[in-house]
């Protein structure tokens, strides 16, 4: 997944990264909004101490390696006097831009735009990784007193009536400047954020939509938190262990430590994560437990109780629909994709609703299927949301004779990093990592590896956090501590983040192909930043648009099982030995094994969030459960046993994490990257000629050429659908000659 972050960097949107797999996305600081003139107060200190100065980790450039934070003396009290103090100096920086007396250029407009905010950058990028992957209860007030003030920082410069005056004749001017085509396409981007942000309103529309900000971002801030909360006092706990059966003996040694954590000795729990089916139903043979279990992660935000988010959410939505209306639109989902590559809601959606009939045909047959089984049995009942992936495994045991307890001895998770993710970006790219211990980290399982180019070079350091803990915030990410800008001078650095089982204490970590396939999409995106190449860090890396960024990391997904990758890292953790052929042809087989229920509960998801962000901003306020039933219904994709992979309530990507009318990016960008791997095949598949050329006219661009024409120069065409559709499962690959 991709992150979007508060913090405006030379007034352009800074973007992070997530994925679309079972343990997928997370959390990010919440999306600016939109703008206004006032300049940003100090916050109300939500941890009191200690003023700006010296002693701040925060004040000078890190002298780490890559400028990475210091965490090792990084204080929890540290961030938000650096905040302020950031904001403070970033707009002072901004005025000096603004009130020059001389005549607008590239070179004293631009450029120091591009250079402006640096301590509040840092400090943002630390913070960034710390709140979603480590957070406390001060780091959450830290949250919720910055959000707004964030808001307001970002409106204080978009809405800077000089410093637009400036960028508006740079850009009307911007053919005759002589401008090379990276400064241009700066220009135009920077210029069309100002515009999208609402810098050509009115003096009272402006004011207006300020207060709409800060007000989004508040809540926004709290339903990150809430559901962090939610999601934690909402694992299942149980007290009798005959209604674990199922679990294998690791399972229930891990469920065991998670109750002993919570000091619940005696019992077990099963934490939930982001999304709505939860991986222990598979397992799980009591019908009880498991209907317990979905109940427990379907309602979750809906208790009444203090982490209830159904209030927030539908008050962001009537403030998203007010804030589309003030910036001359019919709706935020217009606004919204206005920048994006499918331009218009309407462009999105018939995308969209060309998917739902496929894959919800595709569903109802496998859900007779499942049917047949539970009847064979004498289950007697129909199939449920809670049976779904219990059934489902045992359909695709006596289809393919594939059981998910044979395939994870042979995916454990370091040996998946280092000779799967690794060597994949060694084979199509030439690089290199060694394990640092000496850079600090922000906990202890994380690890930090050194990325070395194909000459050598040091280019990257790459952080990652792969367990699950109760104060990280659900599914998985990528995003930068350190963007890469060769006018700046500075290299990336880079983390992903993941919430895969802790195995119990001497025990392996031991992988399910979805997560495995999670390791390649988040190193996707990882790469994405690694391999940036650019000279503006408001262009750099995964600064692109939403329904590009996630191109990158689903192309990545495929050299999971590309043959020559997969033998190196499939290898049994006990022996060493290779995954027998056998076993791999099973899990090839099987590739497209319950593909309608997978791209139901995502298209599900992604009308789900156009709808709430197609509402008008005369609308009254939604109730949340008969708004998402009513949008599914008229959708035609409420089949009761396939869910929403997301409902409203726990949705933290469009209410928190930047993807508010952007969740179809991941049907897009799946159109996008089996196009792109349909490419590769055509031209002899795993080579390094390969890598180098997809590195230099994609991974390597970030937003330097307009995204449409960067995709067309390198693929030679527009993308086409028929790949997704037959990769998906949706429909059958034509039959050899």
């Amino acid at each position: 997944m991709l992150r979007l972050r508060t913090l405006v960097i030379a007034t352009s949107l800074a973007l992070g990264a997530c994925s679309q797999q079972s343990n997928e996305p997370a959390k990010s600081a919440q999306q600016p909004a939109p703008a206004s003139t006032a300049p940003a107060k100090a916050a109300t200190a939500a941890t009191p101490g200690a003023e700006f100065s010296a002693t701040n980790p925060f004040y000078a450039p890190s002298t780490l390696p890559f400028q990475a934070p210091p965490f090792d003396k990084i204080k929890d009290g540290d961030y938000q006097p650096a905040f302020e103090e950031g904001m403070k100096q970033h707009l002072v920086e901004i005025a000096k831009i603004a009130d020059n007396p001389e005549p607008p250029t590239f070179d004293n407009t631009f450029v120091p735009m591009e250079k402006s905010g640096a301590l509040l950058t840092r400090t943002m990028r630390a913070f960034d990784a710390v709140s979603g992957a480590n957070t406390n209860e001060t780091l959450q007030k830290v949250q919720e007193a910055m959000a707004p003030e964030f808001a307001a920082h970002q409106d204080a410069i978009v809405m800077n009536d000089k410093l637009f005056a400036r960028v508006e004749t740079i850009y009307n001017n911007r053919d005759t400047l002589q401008l090379d085509p990276e400064s241009k396409r700066l220009v135009e981007v920077v210029y069309k954020n100002f515009v999208h942000g609402g810098a050509k309103l009115s003096a009272d529309d402006k004011a207006k939509l300020k207060d709409l900000n800060k007000e989004e971002s508040t809540l926004s801030t709290q339903f990150t938190n809430k559901l962090l909360a939610a999601t934690k006092a909402g694992a299942l706990v149980v007290d009798d262990k005959s209604k674990l059966d199922g679990l294998s003996d690791s399972d229930l040694a891990v469920a065991a430590q998670a109750a002993q954590g919570r000091k619940l000795d005696g019992k077990w729990v099963i934490p939930l994560q982001n999304t709505t089916q939860q991986p222990a139903l598979q397992n799980l043979n009591n019908r009880d437990t498991r209907e317990a279990l979905f109940k427990s992660s379907w309602n979750r935000a809906e208790k009444g109780d203090a982490n209830d988010t159904r209030e927030l959410i539908a008050r962001i939505a009537q403030i998203r629909a007010q804030q589309g209306k003030l910036l001359g639109f019919p709706n935020y989902a217009a606004w919204k994709l206005e920048d994006q590559m499918a331009k218009t809601p309407e462009a999105a959606l018939k995308f969209m609703n060309n998917l739902a009939p496929a894959a919800t045909a595709r569903a109802e047959r496998e859900a007779k299927d499942i049917q047949a089984v539970i009847d064979q049995q004498n289950g007697g009942f129909k199939v449920e949301a809670w049976d779904w992936n219990h059934y489902a495994e045992q359909v695709r045991k006596a289809k393919y004779d594939l059981d998910e307890s044979q395939i994870k001895p042979y995916f454990e998770l370091d040996n998946v990093l280092q000779n799967g993710v690794f060597f994949a970006a060694n084979q199509l790219y030439g690089l290199t990592f060694k394990e640092r211990k000496d850079i600090p980290v922000w906990q202890p399982d994380v690890r930090v590896f050194e990325v070395f180019d194909k000459d050598g070079t040091s280019m990257a350091l790459f952080y990652c956090d792969y367990f699950k803990r109760d104060n990280k915030n659900g599914g998985a990410w990528m995003s930068n501590l350190v963007d890469q800008s060769k006018l700046l001078g500075t290299k990336p650095v880079i983390f992903n983040v993941a919430n895969f089982t802790k195995p119990a204490p001497g025990e392996p970590a031991l992988l399910s192909f979805d997560d495995v396939i999670t390791m390649f999409h988040e190193f996707g995106h990882g790469l994405h930043g690694i391999l940036a190449n650019s000279q503006y860090p408001t262009l750099s890396g995964t600064s692109t648009a939403r329904d590009f960024v996630e191109f990158p990391s689903q192309f990545n997904e495929h050299w999971a099982t590309d043959p020559k990758i997969f033998a190196n890292f499939a290898k049994n953790y006990k022996t060493g030995e290779p995954m027998p052929q056998a076993l791999v042809d099973k899990i090839k087989k099987a590739a497209t094994f319950n593909k309608g229920y997978d791209m139901t509960e995502l298209v599900g998801a992604a009308l789900l969030d156009m709808s709430w962000h197609s509402l008008g901003a005369d609308e009254p306020k939604q109730d949340p459960n008969k708004f998402e039933m009513d949008a599914l219904t008229k959708a035609k994709i409420n089949l009761s046993y396939v869910p929403p992979r997301y409902r409203s309530s726990y949705f933290q990507h469009i209410w928190g994490n930047g993807y508010a009318a952007g969740y179809y990016a991941y049907l897009w960008t799946e159109m996008l990257s089996d196009d792109a791997f349909q490419w590769f095949k055509e031209h002899g598949g795993l080579t390094r000629e390969n890598g180098d050329r997809f590195r230099a006219m994609i991974l390597s661009q970030g937003n330097t050429v307009e995204l449409g024409q960067l995709y067309r120069d390198w693929r030679g065409k527009d993308p086409s659908i028929e790949p997704m559709l037959i990769n998906r499962g949706l429909k059958e690959a034509p039959k050899a000659k």
